[in-house]
């Protein structure tokens, strides 16, 4: 069967799924999300305020230092008109870096932002009722672009089994301005665009994923690779099962 998507179809969907899991899991609680003026955050910002109205809905800003297109971010808060935070983590990640008593890995370096990114995102939803949202698209899930127990993390997950094509789409029917929708994403750390760091496009990528056209066999090949390698990101965390009975006990 020839592969379509029904942006519209999609977005209400989601919405649909974002009000039962609040329902279900956090009545009466916001949606804290962190926004980095690309598109992930915009679109899922954008879906949680169509979903439970925009009072319900927290934006949270995290530079690490200056950011060069914090403005990006500014601009979706207020185009959406969501209440928000500035968190600066500058002096947390640099607090941890002279805490430690060894050199960190660049890997190491690297990651660090992500997760007090997210630390910082609990403490606010957990000072605000809140459940964060992971911002993930399965593009970037699918070859392990994602820090695990970073930007990795959440309590709900909108867009992680959407490409980036298909987050786009939904971004243009949600009236995002084009600007946010097509910011072309940087890892904001060496200034490279996430295309760069990859070694292939997206749309190489969405093709595959969704429709099995393959790309150039090297890019396939590394595309597999990354697939293969960053499974274990997409799993939960593994538990090992003594045979124990458990919920026997009366409460």
């Amino acid at each position: 069967m020839k592969y379509t998507f029904n942006a519209e179809q999609t977005k209400d969907q989601c919405v649909r799924w974002i009000r039962a899991f609040f329902e279900e899991n956090g009545k009466d609680c916001n949606a804290v999300v962190g926004i980095s003026g690309g598109k992930d955050s915009s679109v899922v910002a954008a879906l949680c305020a169509e979903a439970l109205g925009r009072d319900r809905v927290i934006g949270v800003l995290m530079p690490n230092g200056e950011q060069a297109d914090i403005d990006m971010a500014r601009l979706l808060v207020e185009h959406l008109g969501i209440r928000h935070y500035v968190v600066n983590i500058k002096d947390a990640v640099e607090g941890l870096i002279n805490a430690v008593p060894f050199e960190l890995s660049d890997q190491s370096r690297i990651n660090l932002p992500p997760r007090v990114r997210m630390t910082a995102l609990y403490a606010v939803s957990q000072s605000h009722n809140g459940r964060v949202a992971n911002t993930c698209n399965l593009s970037e899930d699918w070859v392990g672009y994602a820090t695990r127990y970073g930007d990795g993390a959440g309590d709900f997950s909108p867009c992680s089994r959407l490409t980036v094509q298909e987050v786009k789409a939904v971004g243009r029917v949600l009236g995002l301005p084009d600007v946010l929708v097509d910011k072309v994403p940087i890892d904001g750390l060496c200034g490279k665009t996430d295309e760069d760091n990859l070694g292939f496009t997206y749309a190489e990528l969405d093709r595959y994923i969704r429709e099995g056209i393959e790309p150039e066999k090297s890019v396939k090949e590394r595309i597999d690779r990354l697939h293969r390698l960053n499974l274990f990101k997409l799993n939960l965390m593994p538990v090992f099962d003594p045979g124990i009975p458990a919920g026997t006990a009366e409460s």
